[in-house]
């Protein structure tokens, strides 16, 4: 039976594979690579915002309609890293306990690990095994995330910014950054007061600032804003309905294959740097590492005098091997 079989076949299988993969890249990497090449026509949803708006209550309602459409689903959830064991505290898992026995809905939590941009290292990894495994939607939801955390619009195919009343000044969920990773932008806990507020500010900002305002392009995409309440299940059929016709707009005008482009080109580039980063690191003894920490401790080197000669003696050692 071939790997993507078993994936198919067996939960454990791919929850053990999952964790060799997170753990241990290159253990896996030809395996990986064979995964890469199977077709896949599943969907990657990212579902990103600022903590406190109700992402993962947000994520449980989409999965019980898409379910009820018969899809089967994998969540990835990137959690805060525990201090302790550094491993996923698993809030987002707890929240989604109603999920749970349902075969059709995978859920993966992952420990942020201190990467920055709201994901881990191996979420793009985990995505495409869950996608070669069958699943015709991924959800991944980052960390809480901040305005300049937007590694996710590398990763997902739509992209959902949740917004949620009452997390203090408008004017700060109408700054650029984040907001303007969203394909589809939400106000969560829109029965709270302060809601209409906030959808109006979200309204007024696309109105003054949104590409297709000042531009002739019909592949530009104009985001909605949709009000929801994840507790009261409403709105999620608007959503459902909004993430279906952004997926349309992206095939009707041969987005997906730019998507894909960007993707891999910061996928790539991402790796390029952690690769090199474990060679450089590798090729030197902590001693001699030690030292020249030792030395810029006691000031009689800057830091990047100490990085330059770091790799200088990398590119030296590199020449004679």
């Amino acid at each position: 039976m071939s790997l993507r079989n078993t994936l198919h076949a067996d939960r454990r299988a791919l929850s053990r594979f999952l964790s060799r993969v997170e753990n241990q890249r290159d253990s896996v990497a030809a395996q990986l690579a064979e995964l890469y090449h199977a077709a896949s026509d599943s969907i990657v949803i990212g579902v990103t915002g600022p903590p406190g708006s109700g992402k993962s209550a947000l994520v449980t309602a989409l999965t019980k309609l898409l379910r009820e459409r018969d899809l089967k689903v994998a969540i990835v959830a990137v959690d805060p890293t525990s201090p302790f064991s550094g491993g996923a505290i698993l809030g987002d898992r707890i929240r989604m306990r109603e999920l749970a026995g349902d075969d059709g809905v995978f859920i993966r939590s992952m420990a942020s690990r201190g990467q920055l941009g709201g994901l881990a290292w191996r979420t793009q990894d985990i995505a495409r095994v869950l996608a070669a495994a069958g699943f015709e939607r991924v959800i991944v939801e980052t960390v809480g995330a901040g305005q300049s955390e937007v590694d996710i619009v590398n990763l997902a195919h739509t992209t959902l910014v949740v917004q949620a009343p009452g997390a203090g000044d408008d004017v700060q969920a109408i700054k650029a950054g984040i907001l303007e990773a969203a394909d589809i932008l939400v106000v969560n806990k829109g029965d709270l007061p302060g809601a209409e507020r906030l959808l109006s500010a979200l309204k007024t900002m696309l109105e003054m600032g949104h590409p297709t305002k000042t531009a002739d392009d019909e592949a530009l995409w104009m985001p909605p804003v949709i009000a929801a309440s994840a507790l009261k299940s409403t709105g999620i059929e608007e959503l459902a309905r909004a993430i279906d016709a952004h997926v349309r707009h992206l095939q009707s005008h041969g987005l997906q294959n730019v998507h894909q482009r960007n993707q891999l080109r910061a996928e790539f580039m991402a790796k390029l740097r952690e690769s090199v980063l474990r060679r450089v690191i590798d090729s030197t003894t902590d001693d001699e590492l030690a030292g020249i920490i030792e030395r810029a401790t006691k000031q009689r080197i800057e830091p990047q005098q100490a990085v330059d000669r770091f790799l200088d003696s990398f590119e030296i050692h590199r020449k004679r091997h």
